[in-house]
């Protein structure tokens, strides 16, 4: 998950990201991703996430880590 202040900054920090986790033998959470770019039109004065759709995604993200958690302490990463 990341935010930048462009269109593209997270994606490509993304992607930087993953190429490290391959080279360093993790296993990393792959999906759902979540980009969120032009950060700054994206959140309130308070700091609180303005598009439901993206609030949405991050949710799946979070079940999704939760999920990938309990996988990888069973022992089974697939």
């Amino acid at each position: 998950m990341g935010a930048s202040v462009g269109t593209m900054g997270t994606a490509r920090a993304q992607y930087h990201l993953r190429q490290m986790f391959v080279f360093l033998n993790m296993f990393p959470l792959n999906q759902p991703e979540v980009m969120i770019p032009n950060a700054a039109e994206q959140f309130d004065e308070q700091g609180n996430l303005k598009d439901v759709k993206t609030s949405e995604k991050i949710k799946e993200l979070v079940e999704a880590l939760a999920d990938w958690t309990r996988r990888l302490r069973n022992g089974s990463n697939g």
